[in-house]
């Protein structure tokens, strides 16, 4: 019988809109799976998350072809002086930063962003993700005053919402433009055509349904990677880089140090990036911490009744 234990975890800072972050973690034969979809997706949009956690409890991963994977530091919106604290004290090589939120002026982002550079040396690598908030015109402007107050950006991820905006936008600008959005929501993202509107690809385990089929939507897609989080628990993370110690190549650093931005874990073993760099695991942690992380009743019930729809919808 299935083991479902319910979490809920505060944030350090609001992410997604969002301040606490919660799942179910699910064990099987195969170890420990985490489904966690955020609450704006439906449930047709959680059967993917939900394949996910069975294959990790009960099939588990491919066997990796590296041992560690390197990450980036993520930067959320905060202040220019928080901005920096937060890469200074990552030991990452590479940052990727929070822009074109309806909390932030692109005067404020620019600020931020010139933070990060200083806090990163000339050498550092800069991304900005712009969760699909700009239109075409918007997104070139943005780019460009966001290229100059960097130094130089590695990537923007997702600019706009529609693969036809990512290729009228890259067609603009001389930034390469990262497609995420278009990948993970769409009917079906191993006929997502992005060859021409994209020059990297962002791959989350969780909303492609599982390690094996982002193996193929990568290899569908033909594009660099980069293996990004969901904000998972260390549980959740584990699958992030099962596939990140998987893909064939690897170019870029991947958007995986994401624990920092929790205030707790549900394991001892944690994975929490050092110098930069996340070992590759062949299972989940055991999720020894889970009780102290224990959702409420209410929020238990939400999520239980919430899986058992997507355990429906899945048959």
């Amino acid at each position: 019988m299935t083991t479902e234990h319910v979490y809920a975890i505060p944030l350090r800072t609001r992410f997604r809109g969002i301040t606490v972050r919660e799942g179910v973690l699910l064990r099987g034969p195969a170890g420990w799976g985490e489904f966690c979809p955020f609450l704006d997706y439906s449930d047709a949009e959680c059967v993917p998350w939900l394949a996910a956690a069975v294959e990790a409890s009960e099939q588990g991963w491919p066997e990796p072809v590296r041992d560690r994977v390197e990450v980036n530091a993520t930067v959320p919106v905060v202040s220019p002086e928080r901005a920096h604290e937060l890469v200074a004290a990552s030991g990452c090589r590479t940052a990727k930063v929070k822009v074109a939120d309806s909390r932030s002026s692109l005067v404020d982002d620019c600020e931020r962003v010139a933070a990060v550079r200083d806090a990163l040396g000339p050498a550092g690598a800069i991304r900005v993700d712009a969760n699909a908030a700009w239109d075409v015109e918007t997104a070139a402007t943005a780019i460009g005053e966001l290229a100059r107050a960097a130094g130089g950006l590695e990537y923007v991820e997702q600019p706009c919402a529609t693969i036809d905006e990512l290729a009228m936008v890259r067609r603009k600008v001389d930034v390469r433009i990262a497609a995420d959005e278009s990948i993970r929501r769409a009917e079906d993202p191993l006929r997502v055509a992005v060859a021409g509107a994209a020059d990297v690809a962002v791959l989350k385990v969780a909303p492609l349904g599982g390690v094996g089929r982002a193996l193929r939507v990568a290899e569908a897609c033909g594009l660099p990677c980069v293996v990004s989080s969901a904000v998972e628990s260390s549980v959740g993370l584990a699958a992030e880089l099962a596939l990140a110690g998987a893909l064939p190549s690897l170019e870029f650093a991947c958007g995986l140090g994401t624990l920092s931005l929790l205030t707790g874990d549900v394991t001892t073993a944690s994975l929490s990036a050092v110098d930069g760099h996340l070992p590759v695991p062949r299972r989940a942690p055991e999720p020894d911490l889970v009780g102290g992380v224990a959702a409420d009743d209410e929020t238990r019930r939400r999520w239980l009744g919430r899986l058992a729809r997507v355990r429906e919808l899945s048959g």
